[in-house]
C-alpha cells in the first residue's frame, strides 16, 4: 500500500505523521519504505535516526515520482511518501500514485475551510483515478480541550472527507522528536501519553496492519 501524507499547507504535522506511521508499521512487522518528497528531506533525516530499519528514499521530481513510487510499492509491504507543503505538481504526482491520503490539519474552522482550496488536487486525482486515492483527515496539533464543533463537522461534510475519530494533540514531545532523533514510543514515560494516542490513530486508520503481540517487533529490536 502506499500511503500519501498530503496537504499543500505547511507546518500541519506532516513529517510528525508520516514518520511515526513509518515507525509503526515497521514495528507491526511490515517492510516498510518511507519517500521524502518534500525538499527539506527532515522526515528521511529523522526516520534514519528513530527507526534504522525503515528503508529511506528521496524523491523530488513529479517524473520521478511517477516512475518510482509503483516500484517502491513492490518492493516493500507499505510505502509511507512525505508530501511537499506547497509544490502542487509534486502534491498531484503522489496522488496519482497513492492508495491512501491522509490529510493532516489543524482543527480550527479556519483550517477547516483551507482545506477546500488545498483539496483540489486530490479532487483532480480522484476524478482521473475514478475515486482513487481514499482519503482522510486527520486532526493534528489540537488543543487537549477541542471539541469537533458542528461546523467543523459540515466544512469536512462538504467536502466529503471523512475525518478520523482519533486525533493527534498539540504536545510539545512532538517537537521534541526530531531534535531527539526518536519517535515518542522510544523516550521514555513522558512519550507515554503520546505514544497512545498516535498509536490509537494508526490502529484505527490501518486495522488491518496491526501485528499480533506474537509478530510484533518490539521498539529495541526496531531500533537495533
Amino acid at each position: 500500500m502506499i500511503i500519501v501524507i498530503a496537504n499543500s499547507k505547511g507546518g500541519v504535522g506532516k513529517s510528525t505523521l508520516a514518520v511515526h506511521l513509518a515507525a509503526w508499521l515497521f514495528e507491526q512487522g511490515h517492510t516498510v519504505t518511507l519517500a521524502d518528497c518534500d525538499t527539506q528531506h527532515s522526515s528521511s533525516e529523522w526516520a534514519s535516526e528513530a527507526v534504522p530499519g525503515v528503508k529511506t528514499v528521496q524523491l523530488a521530481a513529479p517524473d520521478e515520482i511517477l516512475d518510482r513510487l509503483p516500484i517502491l510499492g513492490q518492493e516493500a509491504d507499505y510505502v509511507v511518501a512525505d508530501g511537499p507543503g506547497s509544490n502542487t505538481e509534486t502534491s498531484r504526482a503522489l496522488l496519482l500514485r497513492a492508495d491512501l491520503a491522509l490529510v493532516p490539519c489543524k482543527a480550527s474552522m479556519l483550517e477547516v475551510r483551507a482545506l477546500a482550496q488545498a483539496t483540489n488536487v486530490l479532487r483532480q486525482a480522484q476524478d482521473i483515478r475514478g475515486g482513487q486515492p481514499r482519503a482522510l483527515i486527520v486532526l493534528s496539533m489540537v488543543g487537549k480541550t477541542y471539541r469537533l464543533t458542528h461546523d467543523m463537522k459540515e466544512a469536512a461534510a462538504a467536502l466529503e472527507l471523512p475525518l478520523a475519530k482519533t486525533a493527534l494533540t498539540l504536545k510539545q514531545i512532538y517537537a521534541d522528536a526530531p531534535g531527539q532523533g526518536a519517535v515518542v514510543w522510544q523516550m521514555g514515560t513522558r512519550g507515554r501519553d503520546a505514544t497512545e494516542e498516535v498509536q490509537s490513530l494508526f490502529r484505527e486508520l490501518l486495522p488491518e496492519a496491526r501485528a499480533s503481540k506474537s509478530t510484533r517487533r518490539s521498539s529495541k529490536q526496531a531500533v537495533a
